[in-house]
């Protein structure tokens, strides 16, 4: 379903990239503006999580109902990519239940840094509840975090229990096999391709050792605009063609549109595949603080380039999928 990476600039500053891919075309993405102090609730389940939102954040939304990628005003990154081996468990009597399209939300609004995540995930906090999405696939995800340091983790849910990756090392993910798999698979390749050969199909394991191979090599930028041209080149490479898909495997699906983080300017761009323009978000330019207006702008607006702040529009938040 998708691709990402985080990358190391030669200014030692770090930039987030990540390709959406997902066979349905009506997923209805928008960006959303988020402030602080909002109060939250998880959504699904008997004793939903509820808290207050921390931080502010500009996110992406996924059929009106998840956040699925975005960045707070820290500069940490949540980006949520499909997994088909994904099992959170049943609910458990004894914790609050999350949806699973609040799981990057909760991160975003209540961390300022993936250490700070990585601490609170390993205490197993919550149950996620995973209701199917609306296009009848299962909402089976896991998630990569990072922030202005660098620092990266990759939290997957197995056997309904998290399962953390931590460590400025993680900073490719894809969709299956499972992380530990996807390692090994990359370290055989190292092996015997080197420089010689790479697999090449449009599965997430091949993306993987490309997107390996690809940031490693790739040289480390000091000018910002170079440095985010990079990542975009980067992620575009990894790209699926528009119709190509496989209806019973969503990790083979088409790119729908990508995102690229930059944590230390505070700057988060976005790029249709459907129609075509960079445009971006300046978190200095909207307003994060407690009591701002929830603000919200559709990708697909006609004659969107540049900055965009300007261009939201105050919203209702949108309800958590399983409400």
């Amino acid at each position: 379903m998708c691709s990402r990476i985080t990358y190391e600039t030669g200014t030692g500053t770090f930039i987030s990239g990540r390709g959406m891919d997902w066979n349905d075309t009506t997923a209805a993405t928008a960006l959303w503006v988020f402030p602080a102090g909002m109060r939250r609730t998880g959504g699904a389940g008997n004793d939903p999580v509820e808290w207050t939102s921390a931080y502010g954040s500009v996110v992406a939304s996924f059929y009106g109902s998840a956040s699925a990628d975005g960045i707070n005003e820290h500069g940490l990154v949540s980006n949520v990519l499909y997994l088909a081996e994904a099992s959170y468990g049943p609910d458990e009597p004894d914790k609050p239940t999350l949806s699973i399209g609040a799981w990057a939300q909760y991160y975003l609004d209540t961390f300022a840094s993936v250490a700070d995540a990585v601490e609170e995930t390993r205490r197993d906090p919550f149950s996620i509840v995973a209701p199917t999405l609306p296009n009848g696939q299962e909402a089976s995800v896991h998630m990569a975090l990072a922030d202005a340091s660098g620092d990266c983790a990759v939290i997957e849910y197995l056997d309904g229990q998290p399962v953390i990756h931590h460590g400025a090392d993680h900073r490719v993910m894809t969709n299956s096999p499972v992380y530990d798999q996807q390692l090994a698979l990359n370290a055989y390749w190292e092996l015997i391709g080197g420089n010689n050969m790479l697999p090449g199909t449009i599965r997430a394991a091949d993306r993987f050792v490309r997107l390996s191979y690809n940031l490693e090599r790739s040289p480390k930028f000091e000018d910002r605009e170079m440095a985010v041209a990079a990542v975009f080149s980067q992620i575009r490479a990894m790209g699926v063609p528009l119709g190509m898909e496989d209806p019973d495997h969503p990790n083979i699906s088409p790119t729908l549109w990508r995102t690229i983080a930059d944590h230390d300017a505070r700057r988060y761009f976005f790029e249709s595949t459907i129609r075509p323009s960079v445009y971006w978000v300046d978190l200095d330019e909207v307003d994060l603080a407690v009591g701002a207006q929830v603000m919200t702008l559709d990708v697909l607006r006609p004659g969107l380039s540049g900055e965009i702040s300007t261009q939201f529009e105050p919203a209702e938040p949108f309800a958590f999928m399983g409400s």
